[in-house]
Formats: C-alpha cells, sequence, structure tokens
C-alpha cells in the first residue's frame, strides 16, 4: 500500500485506514499512555514532599493542578495529531460537541459542576457538607463525582432520606458517592465554609414552681464551660466575616431563652460550638445541666402523668338470686 491510499481487505476499500492515519492513531495512544505516566510520577513525587499532610488541602490542590493540567496538554496535542487544517477542526468539533451534548448530558453536567465547584469555592476536601442529601465530610474530588464520608442526623432529622442509625453529627463508616451536577439542582449546605463553627442548643422544661432563674443559672454556667465564646472566637474572626458578607454573627456568648409552653416553662441555651466534634460538647453540656438541677432542687417536667389522690370507694357485693321451683297452683316462688 502506497502512501495516500486506502488500505484493502478481501477486496473492500477501508475509508480512512491510511498509512498516515495508523502512524498518527500509533502516536495518540502513545501521548495517552505517557499522560498516564506523567500523571502517576508527579502524583508520587507530591506524595513524597507532602508526606505526614496527606490529605489535607494542599494535597487536593495539588492533585487538581495536576490532573487539569495533563488533561490540557493532551487534549491539545490529540487535536494537533488529528487536525492539522483550522477548518476541518472547527467541523469535527461542532459536529462531535453537538452529538456529544446530547448522548451525554448529565456527563457533561457533572464535568461542568466539577469546573463550578473549583471556581465558586462551593467546598473543599476536608469541609463538612450536606450535597445530594447526603451529610458528611468531602474526602476526594473528580471532574464527574464527589466521595463522602457519610455522618449521622441529629432526631429531629431522622426522618429526612437517606435514613442512617447514628443519631448525631458522628461517622456512620459508609463512604458515599455524589455526582457533580446535584450543585445545579439541589442546594449545598457548607457547615465549614468561612466561619467553621455551629449553633448548638438544648432545651428542657421545668415546672412553673421551680426555681426559674437559678435553673437558668445553671444552663448558662454548663455551656460556657464546654462552648465557643466571644473571647476566644477572636473580634478580628468576627469582623473580618461581617465585613466579607455584611451580615452580623450574632451573638456569641451562651444565652438562655425563655418559652411558655402548656404546663411549664421551656428553657433553651443557646451556644456556639466548632464543626467537629459537636456531640461530645453536647454530651458534658447536658451532663452538668443535670447535674446542677440535681444541686439546685429543680425537677425537669415530663408529660407523664402522676396520680397524686383517689376518690372514695365503696364496693358492694350483690346478694345471689335464689334458686325458683315450682309452687303448689302451678305457679313458682323465689
Amino acid at each position: 500500500m502506497s502512501p495516500g491510499e486506502s488500505l484493502r481487505l478481501f477486496g473492500v476499500t477501508l475509508i480512512g485506514a491510511t498509512p498516515e492515519n495508523f502512524r498518527k492513531l500509533l502516536l495518540t495512544f502513545t501521548l495517552i499512555a505517557a499522560a498516564f505516566l506523567v500523571t502517576w510520577t508527579l502524583r508520587k513525587i507530591l506524595r513524597t514532599f507532602i508526606g505526614s499532610r496527606s490529605g489535607t488541602r494542599f494535597q487536593f490542590w495539588a492533585r487538581q493542578v495536576v490532573s487539569l493540567t495533563v488533561a490540557a496538554l493532551l487534549i491539545l496535542a490529540i487535536a494537533s495529531i488529528w487536525f492539522d487544517n483550522p477548518a476541518r477542526l472547527a467541523t469535527v468539533i461542532g459536529l462531535l460537541g453537538a452529538g456529544i451534548a446530547f448522548a451525554l448530558q448529565r456527563v457533561i453536567t457533572a464535568v461542568a459542576g466539577y469546573f463550578v465547584i473549583l471556581r465558586g469555592k462551593t467546598f473543599n476536601v476536608g469541609d463538612r457538607i450536606v450535597m445530594g442529601g447526603v451529610r458528611g465530610d468531602v474526602i476526594a474530588l473528580s471532574f464527574m463525582q464527589t466521595k463522602i464520608m457519610e455522618m449521622g442526623q441529629p432526631p429531629p432529622m431522622q426522618d429526612n432520606q437517606p435514613s442512617v442509625w447514628v443519631k448525631s453529627r458522628q461517622f456512620t463508616g459508609r463512604i458515599v458517592t455524589v455526582t457533580n451536577d446535584k450543585i445545579f439542582s439541589e442546594p449545598v449546605f457548607n457547615y465549614t465554609d468561612q466561619f467553621p463553627y455551629v449553633w448548638e442548643e438544648i432545651s428542657l422544661s421545668i415546672h412553673f414552681t421551680d426555681d426559674r432563674e437559678r435553673a437558668e443559672q445553671v444552663m448558662l454556667d454548663a455551656a460556657r464551660r464546654h462552648a465557643v465564646r466571644g473571647a476566644g472566637l477572636g473580634d478580628a474572626e468576627v469582623a473580618r466575616l461581617e465585613r466579607r458578607y455584611g451580615v452580623g454573627v450574632g451573638e456569641i456568648d451562651p444565652c438562655v431563652y425563655w418559652n411558655l409552653v402548656e404546663g411549664w416553662i421551656e428553657l433553651t441555651v443557646r451556644f456556639l460550638t466548632p464543626d467537629h466534634g459537636i456531640r461530645e460538647i453536647k454530651d458534658k453540656v447536658t451532663r452538668d445541666i443535670i447535674r446542677g438541677f440535681d444541686e439546685a432542687g429543680v425537677e425537669i417536667a415530663t408529660s407523664s402523668f402522676e396520680i397524686t389522690s383517689l376518690p372514695p370507694l365503696r364496693i358492694e357485693r350483690a346478694r345471689p338470686q335464689q334458686r325458683r321451683g315450682p309452687a303448689k297452683d302451678g305457679g313458682s316462688v323465689v
């Protein structure tokens, strides 16, 4: 077969099967293999230099830069091999783009979501988020998927899907994969972006006759011992957040709110916690509150009923009915 001629197989001419195209195809496969080798080598080098910082945001962004750079160079090289004529390249790109956009809509949307996540700084690896109905920490991000280390749900959210068996914000052990296109159709909740703290509340009810001020002080003291306070957060951090978003952070130090409900008074202590370790902090605060209530003689109200007295009862035993027999005159007597 001379240069420029098509390959013939059993007398049939194979369109496009020319020596030039075979060389281009071989060069394409060589470039793809080289790209995988370069990516693997660069990631090995990164792991060597990162060392104990594996899994940090530095490693995350380093991997993304390597992947994007190698992918861009590979696409440019393959296009240069197959399309030396710009007019042909534009035509082929138009046809391929229309076909790919129709057949791979979800895939293209997922890839677009990947760039939106990076450009919009929606979240980073290590952030605690809710995405696609999944709650947890981001452990990996690829072109089409996000991997999340799933965590449990607080009791008020137990009915939300998907249901989990852990009743607090602690890991369940499952790793969930979510496609990146979810950011276009569902909200993404980020617990750690810019302000890595979460407000928490503990509500308890007491009787009207109990020492309400003493109960409030017990709850405040317990929250102040374990929660984040304004002095620990720093005025500079609060001011930076308010300048960035133009909204006030609100009260930082713990506070107690009163609410009248049927039968008792509801006291709710509100306090600030870090985005991780919430369950441990709430456990310590709850233990201190119960211990303080016991010492102060404050009783936690419940919806159970207590029988304090009974009306007098009189029990009468009915006399047994006598057996009836036949009377002499044909009647019956008792």
